[in-house]
């Protein structure tokens, strides 16, 4: 069990903020990970889709004969856990919503939290639940931005048109008194020096690294010495995916294109 790797999935990129904070955590562990390039984004799917994508990414997973699934999507996270949990029950299946709730709720001071996603994870109300179910006295704002994430695949990272949409979508939040704000989507630390310049005295809250520290304490077992692998899979190779991974990862990494569809 020690031996088999963790598996890791998303719709695209921004999950990579996930696998590398995990390979910083646990450097010995072997990770793959599916981005489904040729599907995103996951943000403006119907919930029925987002289910059945987030059911065919795990059995991708599985056919590594994976000793964890890390939903590193949080629109998956948002609709699907519950049901891959139930449907994938031999296997330990983690998301990226509750880590980052707690951290959340661990960081704000005057009670006011704000949470930036994608339209799907913001409609869901999956971080307000979780936030309420930690602190019900918690006041959650939330803010859709459909956007970024065509923005990020774009490589637009500091780009002005970046920062002019994320002044739009965020600066209503600054407005409620938040002192919090919750990266509701694996793509958004990506332009997290963007969201610096506007949120001043305001505690960014990046879910990667809280699942980092979750998969560390939920391993059913680790591997404990030498150096572990990477491998990156995608549903399109695309010259932008590895232009933005080389930037993620620091080096080189060998990307491989699958099919879902493959039994």
């Amino acid at each position: 069990m020690s031996e088999r790797p963790i598996g890791i999935f998303d719709s695209g990129v921004g999950g990579l903020t996930v696998l590398r904070a995990l390979r910083k955590k646990l450097p010995s562990e072997d990770l793959i990970y599916f981005g489904d390039t040729a599907r995103v984004p996951y943000g403006t799917k119907s919930p029925k889709t987002i289910i059945r994508y987030s059911i065919e990414n795990t059995k991708l997973l599985k056919r590594f004969n994976v000793k964890m699934v890390i939903v590193a999507c949080n629109t998956s996270s948002s609709y699907a856990l519950e049901i891959l949990k139930s449907e994938f029950s031999d296997v330990p299946i983690l998301g990226v919503i509750n880590p980052g709730a707690r951290l959340a709720v661990s960081a704000t001071k005057s009670g006011k939290v704000g949470v930036i996603g994608t339209e799907a994870t913001i409609k869901s109300g999956a971080y307000r639940k979780a936030i309420h179910f930690i602190n019900p006295s918690c006041l959650v704002f939330e803010k859709a931005c459909p956007l970024f994430v065509p923005l990020i695949e774009e490589g637009w990272l500091n780009d002005p048109v970046t920062l002019e949409v994320a002044r739009r979508y965020v600066l209503p939040l600054l407005g409620k008194g938040i002192d919090t704000l919750v990266l509701g989507c694996t793509h958004y630390p990506l332009i997290k020096d963007i969201l610096l310049k506007i949120c001043k005295n305001v505690t960014l809250i990046d879910s990667a690294q809280a699942i980092a520290d979750e998969v560390a304490k939920a391993l059913p077992s680790k591997k404990e010495s030498g150096k572990g692998s990477v491998k990156i899979l995608v549903s399109d190779k695309t010259d932008r995916f590895e232009k933005i991974a080389t930037m993620i990862m620091g080096n080189k990494i060998e990307i491989e294109e699958v099919s879902i569809d493959k039994e």
